[in-house]
């Protein structure tokens, strides 16, 4: 699990919709944890607690991992998880979806000038605004200072001109990371480096101290959760099924927040249980059953960035 729990003290000019695009909390579910409406102005020096933490849903080595509900990449080096950043994807509408299945990265530029695909200029045309072939390198570049381009046709990772745009699904199909996070994977990724891109709205994990986390994300696209169901279907593979409380993994499901949430049962969390076969071997660490239950993940856990 990546993430945790922690307070974040404000600053001038933060809004809930910032604080959660910048740490990969939904802004709803930000301003209600903390007695709050979304539209409710901070001040700066007050202190929201935050929780942000994620299930890693898939194992990897060396490779950049993209699930699409969760709105998150994950950059793995030497087989062990190196970061974790919240982003934004391809809209809900058919023609602007993040594409998904494996990648391999073909081109890395810095400072890079953003050649208008003409999708997009017929868009901005229809909607009467100002049609551009290309933006030159600057502030006025929606692809920021970096872009890491993908075997997929026209995609590509790149930071953004606008950070608050950050997990969102408003993209035209590319991955648009925060300009400090975009700059770290920028910095740690080379040419001919694969990754995949996923699509797992339900996620289940047990860590070794015998809690288990369920994470459940909104279905975006519209290709089916398959609900609790999914979820017992994942305890039962993982030989865990016994110590869910069913009634909070159903609200977990239920609700969609988007954040890691304990469902163990309450007989469980006071003592904590044996290593079984889908525990890790590190107390830091959490294995993952995804919805390729063949394919655990064991990923050392990062503090929240």
């Amino acid at each position: 699990m990546v993430g945790g729990e922690f307070d974040f003290t404000v600053a001038d000019g933060n809004s809930f919709t910032s604080i959660g695009s910048r740490f990969g909390e939904s802004p709803r579910i930000l301003a209600r944890d903390n007695g709050k409406q979304v539209t409710d102005r901070l001040q700066a020096g007050d202190t929201i607690h935050i929780d942000n933490r994620h299930i890693v849903p898939v194992e990897g080595s060396d490779l950049i991992e993209i699930n699409l509900p969760q709105r998150m990449l994950f950059h793995f080096e030497s087989g062990r998880l190196s970061g974790a950043y919240p982003v934004a994807i391809g809209q809900p509408g058919v023609q602007w979806r993040t594409p998904i299945g494996a990648f391999k990265v073909i081109q890395m530029r810095e400072d890079p000038t953003w050649r208008v695909p003409a999708s997009i200029q017929r868009e901005e045309e229809e909607q009467g605004r100002e049609v551009v072939d290309e933006v030159e390198p600057g502030p006025d570049n929606p692809l920021g200072k970096y872009w890491i381009g993908l075997s997929f046709p026209v995609i590509g990772i790149h930071g953004t001109n606008h950070p608050i745009s950050v997990y969102s699904y408003r993209t035209h199909g590319c991955v648009r990371l925060h300009p400090d996070d975009i700059e770290a994977l920028f910095n740690a990724v080379d040419l001919n480096d694969r990754g995949e891109i996923f699509y797992l709205p339900v996620m289940l994990a047990r860590l070794d101290d015998g809690r288990i986390f369920l994470e459940s994300e909104r279905d975006i696209y519209r290709k089916g959760t398959g609900g609790i169901d999914a979820v017992r279907a994942l305890a039962q593979a993982g030989r865990i099924d016994t110590l869910i409380d069913w009634f909070r993994a159903g609200e977990v499901v239920n609700d969609q927040e988007g954040i890691a949430r304990d469902v163990t049962l309450r007989s469980e969390r006071a003592g904590g249980t044996p290593a079984d076969p889908i525990a890790a071997t590190t107390s830091e660490r959490a294995r993952t059953v995804a919805t390729r239950a063949s394919r655990g993940l064991i990923a050392a856990a990062l503090p929240p960035h």
